[in-house]
């Protein structure tokens, strides 16, 4: 039964993956992904049924649009090709049919978020915060991980990403404050990170969203200097240590994800390029999305995994502004499959 379920597995992965070619084309540009029709870009033409054939099409037109013989990229069959591959390795690993289905989903958006930061080196929400909350949907239905491993993963996740990025943005900045966000920003996330270290997770987080809610209701833009917030949180932890390492970590998770959803449901502002970024506030989501499926320790291998394949291509190829998104796609894939079998063969080296 098996090979009959990852033969399934690789065709419906090459189905989605032509759909997640529309979507990685469409959704950055706030087009619908369902009207107009598939055509050709170049000469409009729409495809019919024989020209959607997943990666066939591709090969029998020679990778050339039929009537105006526009050149088609060949990402368009390696999305269908990768696609297909991630989903027969997850029919493998996991035969119940609902188990499949969130795997499937779960990949699918990897895979989306993965092209579109390359394209355009940002990660949409509705991916983001879409797979997030359905890797929580998943742990409440006891799927892959308990929901409150899931949760607390996700909220571990996205405060320690979010503070690798200040901590890095600060030595960019060489020492300088960043230009707040109003009402809520990586601000609020670092003074939650100092308060829930020093006070505890819930007291961090309430004093850093009370104080975003002042800010909002009386158009102040009262913060906390990032320089001042970050420097006096190693102080904190060499207090209270490990314990106020993780209620650092979880007010930071706690302001960034809640944060980042009020940000979701605000119009786009234009970007300004006048900061140095070390790191793409995308990518915080993104990790917690991850953990929301494997758990915090897999996710944390997940990160390890990204750092190293972007370091390592940085390098080959000499650029030094690369989206990460499409590591940590990669460090997901990674984490979700193999995450927990590396970490036991990794402890048990060290004979744990």
């Amino acid at each position: 039964m098996k090979p009959v379920w990852v033969i399934l597995g690789f065709v419906v992965g090459l189905v989605i993956g032509s759909f997640l070619n529309v979507v990685i084309h469409r959704l950055p540009r706030g087009e619908s992904l369902v009207y107009p029709p598939s055509h050709c870009p170049a000469c409009g033409h729409r495809l019919s049924a024989a020209e959607l054939v997943p990666v066939l099409s591709w090969l029998v037109q020679r990778g050339r649009c039929r009537h105006c013989g526009a050149r088609i990229s060949p990402r368009y069959p390696l999305v269908e090709l990768l696609t297909g591959v991630l989903f027969a390795i997850a029919a493998y690993y996991y035969p119940d049919p609902l188990k499949l289905v969130f795997a499937w989903a779960f990949l699918a958006i990897l895979v989306a978020l993965a092209f579109i930061d390359i394209d355009t080196y940002t990660l949409p929400d509705e991916l983001t915060y879409g797979g997030l909350f359905l890797g929580l949907l998943a742990g409440g239905l006891g799927l892959f991980v308990p929901f409150d491993e899931a949760l607390k993963g996700a909220l571990l996740s996205a405060g320690l990403l979010a503070l690798i990025g200040g901590y890095a943005n600060l030595v960019l900045r060489r020492g300088r404050d960043g230009k707040p966000t109003w009402p809520i920003g990586l601000h609020e996330v670092y003074l939650a990170a100092l308060l829930g270290g020093a006070l505890g997770a819930g007291a961090g987080a309430g004093a850093a969203l009370l104080l975003a809610l002042f800010n909002l209701l009386f158009k102040k833009n009262l913060h906390l200097p990032e320089p001042v917030s970050l420097l006096l949180f190693p102080l904190v932890l060499a207090w209270r240590g490990l314990l106020g390492l993780m209620d650092g970590l979880l007010a930071a998770g706690m302001v960034a994800l809640l944060g980042g959803l009020y940000w979701a449901f605000q119009p786009e502002a234009e970007e300004e390029d006048d900061e140095p970024v070390a790191l793409g506030f995308g990518d915080v989501k993104l990790l917690a999305m991850i953990a929301a499926w494997t758990g915090f320790w897999p996710a944390m291998l997940g990160l390890f995994v990204a750092v190293l394949a972007g370091a390592v291509l940085g390098l080959l190829l000499r650029q030094r502004k690369l989206p990460f998104g499409p590591y940590l796609a990669l460090g997901g894939v990674v984490a979700f499959f193999w995450g927990e079998t590396l970490l036991r063969l990794y402890l048990a080296q060290l004979g744990w």
